[in-house]
């Protein structure tokens, strides 16, 4: 496996604080961010080994094993510990030469080899809001190798998933140990969502308020749909649309409602005849009242 060189990757040097991660990562992430190069195969590949190096050089922990142990630094301190465990047991103590006798067999300790499971791998997968309103497949790049993942509509932001034997390589023949992606979602739509619905704040002008009418409301899978508004609406009435909001998770065919909530736009740049027709109008509601 090809070994790579996160400080390099990100353009900083390794005594590089916190922040001048941060800032590295920030500024490469937009840069490469798919969103901004579609169809851009390296790009893409260069977005998801950013996101690799920024999710292990911004852990201290993680950081620390990789400048000591390098492009060995998931599975180095296991190795290390089981070669002391190894020297332990071949001291003269027999103590210690029965222990490893019941915990890993005589073959295994006559090999001196200790199979250990690979690391764990934490991952960061940055998407936008509307890439996941359907089922999808997309490929990562984890420590240098390729993994498709279905990402299931409906996910949250922050939530996390587990890919069973993904992770770090197991040592001596032990088994690999899991990638867990942990989902950011950034919104460049104009809806907000609030859990499995999806708001929306519409512009309604001040005559269809007051006299009632129909508008078209384009829905967040850009469909268009025909709205009554009421009479004399007010600004902060909420409508709502079953079934048109986000989709749940892990069931398909399922959505949540989408709310409207009216704000209601007066007409500005009035002219003499309009500002005298109001003026009129103000007088008979003063006058009826």
């Amino acid at each position: 496996m090809e070994f790579i060189d996160y400080y390099r990757l990100l353009e900083i040097e390794k005594n590089a604080s916190e922040a001048d991660i941060k800032k590295a990562y920030r500024r490469l992430a937009r840069k490469y961010h798919p969103d901004l190069n579609s169809g851009d195969a390296a790009a893409n590949l260069k977005f998801q080994q950013i996101n690799e190096a920024n999710e292990v050089l911004s852990h201290p922990e993680n950081r620390k094993k990789y400048d000591q142990y390098g492009q060995n630094w998931q599975h180095g301190e296991a190795q290390q510990n089981a070669h002391k465990s190894r020297q332990d047991s071949s001291s003269g103590s027999n103590h210690f030469s029965d222990f490893f006798e019941s915990m890993f067999g005589g073959q295994e300790r006559r090999s001196g080899s200790t199979r250990f499971r690979g690391q764990d791998i934490q991952a960061t997968l940055e998407l936008d809001l509307r890439d996941v309103f359907e089922t999808h497949k997309r490929t990562l790049t984890i420590q240098g190798k390729s993994i498709r993942l279905t990402i299931p509509a409906g996910v949250e932001n922050g939530q996390q998933i587990k890919i069973s034997n993904q992770g770090g390589a197991g040592v001596n023949g032990g088994p690999a140990g899991d990638l867990y992606v942990e989902f950011k979602l950034n919104n460049s739509s104009p809806f907000e969502r609030i859990g499995n619905n999806l708001l929306l704040q519409l512009e309604v002008d001040l005559y269809t308020a007051l006299l009632g009418g129909e508008i078209l409301v384009t829905t967040f899978d850009g469909k268009r749909v025909k709205l009554k508004v009421a009479p004399e609406t007010q600004t902060g009435t909420q409508v709502k649309l079953r079934g048109k909001g986000f989709p749940v998770y892990k069931q398909e065919g399922h959505f949540g409602d989408l709310l409207i909530s009216y704000h209601v736009k007066l007409p500005t740049k009035l002219t003499a005849e309009e500002k005298e027709l109001i003026v009129q109008l103000s007088k008979l509601r003063n006058h009826g009242n």
